[in-house]
């Protein structure tokens, strides 16, 4: 009887043992998971789309003006504010700061899920041209992710293997070896991605990896190979800068009855116009666009339902005019809707402005001959829009009202590609034939360049004066230049500086500002010299970034070393 109970209690721990195994073993039937997400060549498909969707969601939502575009040489906080949406370095940028904590997070977050595409595809049942392509995509946005990283915190913990298991024990690489692995990964995007006209609107192409290169090799001054990278763009048979009018409104000229400016159009003009981004277009300048619908599930944009904090360019950047504005006499000077026009800029709500230095300074030379400081390109004047008011038509800059004088931040000059004048999607008018629209507006709606040849000539500049060549240094600046029908610059002028200027006046609200000046090392010094609100805030050591203290306090295991300062 007692080896009948033994073998009966040996059986029933055996068979708990298989229970217990069972039940630790989950199988995801119903459920995502790495295991049953990563299958099919569609399934990895879908993975990379979710990497797209991650880079417009960190750059272009409603946080896009706070970390990469506010508080630089070029923009400020708009209602003089060095407290809040990142209007300041010394009371804002603190390791505490949930702004840089979510951008820390966000780029690792797309590391994350890069590396667990590529761990998986090798093993996978795809086909190898199938694999090659998924591995080439997979690893453009890993060095696109750790290109953020490495310029706004300089050596970060560098992890190219998925991390499947609670790891507290990151150090940090050193900045050089961050950017051997961004020239390693956009390397084999770069022999691998598909060639531009191949490419649908909106995906990578081997050209946006070569401009990676070119300005990854840039910052480790290896500038034979960023001029040959930036060459490859440059010289392909499928790219040319605009030279002439194209696109949805190629027979059209900016007008605005109120301002009372009706002007030729131009070339410049164009790159903005709703429908002229992508190379579907016509568009043969566009390299890598962000691409939103309206009122399309995907598209983030709706027409109905407000800006829903996406997208939110017109928003931020635009001035409050539409609001209470009294007039001389103390009247309501606005008729308090915001307008699809030029005069008011859209709903803006004046959180970000350009600096004086951007707005008067770099035009100074060129003040009546660059298209890109045309009316239409740059609104300079406001009127007032209510008839009922005794200065209505009149210029609310030259006759201002208690408004503007109590707080002139209500308006601004504003360049025009921060809206779409005349353009906005039916469902925000209130009334299209007043071209009056709900004040839940906010949204620029339209696609967002990420990447376009402009800036390709920009940095061969910078890589051809990185050798000490200004003579073709100014013949790249002198393309854009040209284009925009402004004074060539002479070799002799041609400095750092000079080219982050030019940078300025072409890609206003397109770069990502910060970036540049922590690439270029010249983010203080420049916030100092142009930013009248900032420069006696800034700090040394705010040439970097702090990395959050949450997560050095959950790094338990290591010592992540804080940047200095902080």
């Amino acid at each position: 009887m007692k080896k009948i109970l033994t073998s009966f209690s040996c059986l029933v721990l055996l068979s708990v043992s298989f229970s217990c195994k069972d039940v630790l073993e989950e199988k995801p039937l119903d459920f995502y998971s790495p295991e049953n997400s990563f299958v099919s060549y569609d399934d990895y498909q879908r993975g990379l789309t979710d990497l797209y969707a991650k880079v417009r969601t960190i750059c272009y939502a409603a946080t896009e003006y706070k970390p990469y575009l506010t508080a630089t040489d070029i923009a400020q906080d708009g209602r003089y504010q060095l407290t809040a949406r990142f209007g300041g370095h010394t009371n804002y940028l603190v390791p505490t700061n949930s702004d840089v904590l979510l951008h820390w997070r966000s780029w690792y977050k797309i590391v994350s899920n890069a590396n667990t595409i590529l761990a998986r595809v090798g093993n996978s049942g795809l086909t190898d041209d199938e694999k090659t392509l998924i591995t080439a995509e997979a690893k453009f946005f890993r060095a696109f992710a750790y290109r953020f990283l490495v310029y706004l915190w300089g050596g970060v913990p560098l992890i190219t293997e998925e991390v499947t298991a609670p790891k507290a024990d990151f150090v940090r690489a050193s900045k050089a070896e961050v950017l051997e692995q961004i020239i390693s990964d956009a390397t084999e995007a770069a022999n691998n991605l598909p060639p531009i006209n191949q490419v649908t609107d909106g995906k990578v192409s081997n050209l946006v990896a070569q401009q990676l290169l070119a300005e990854t090799y840039i910052a480790l001054e290896r500038y034979d190979e960023a001029i040959a990278a930036a060459s490859v763009v440059i010289d392909d048979p499928n790219t040319d800068l605009m030279q002439n009018r194209f696109g949805s409104m190629a027979n059209q000229n900016p007008q605005d009855e109120l301002l009372n400016f009706t002007q030729p159009g131009d070339v410049y003009w164009d790159l903005f116009r709703v429908g002229n981004q992508n190379r579907s277009s016509g568009n043969r300048e566009a390299l890598w666009v962000i691409q939103y619908e309206t009122d399309i599930p995907g598209g983030i944009l709706e027409s109905t339902g407000g800006y829903a904090h996406m997208h939110t360019l017109e928003r931020v950047a635009g001035p409050a005019s539409w609001l209470t504005l009294r007039d001389p006499d103390g009247e309501e000077g606005a008729i308090g809707v915001p307008m699809s026009d030029y005069n008011t800029g859209g709903a803006g709500v004046s959180l970000m402005m350009n600096t004086d230095f951007f707005l008067y300074d770099l035009w100074e030379s060129d003040w009546n001959n660059d298209i890109r400081n045309a009316p239409h390109n740059i609104v300079r004047d406001l009127v007032y829009t209510n008839p009922a008011s005794a200065w209505y038509g009149k210029s609310a800059v030259e006759n201002p009202g208690s408004t503007l004088i109590e707080q002139p931040w209500r308006w601004y000059p504003h360049p025009s590609k921060i809206t779409t004048p005349g353009q906005h999607p039916d469902g925000v008018y209130v009334d299209k034939s007043l071209g009056t629209i709900k004040n839940t507006a906010g949204a620029l709606y339209r696609d967002r360049y990420m990447m376009r040849l402009a800036e390709t000539y920009l940095l061969r500049a910078e890589a051809y004066l990185g050798k000490g060549d200004q003579q073709n240094a100014a013949n790249d600046i002198n393309a854009v230049r040209q284009r925009s029908k402004a004074t060539p610059v002479e070799p002799a002028d041609v400095t750092l500086d000079y080219i982050l200027d030019e940078r300025a006046r072409e890609l206003v609200y397109e770069e990502p500002r910060r970036i540049t000046l922590h690439r270029t090392g010249k983010l203080v010094e420049r916030v100092r010299k142009y930013n009248t609100l900032n420069k006696d805030e800034i700090q040394d050591y705010h040439q970097l970034w702090p990395i959050p203290y949450s997560e050095i306090e959950a790094n338990k295991d290591a010592v992540l070393e804080q940047n200095p300062g902080y």
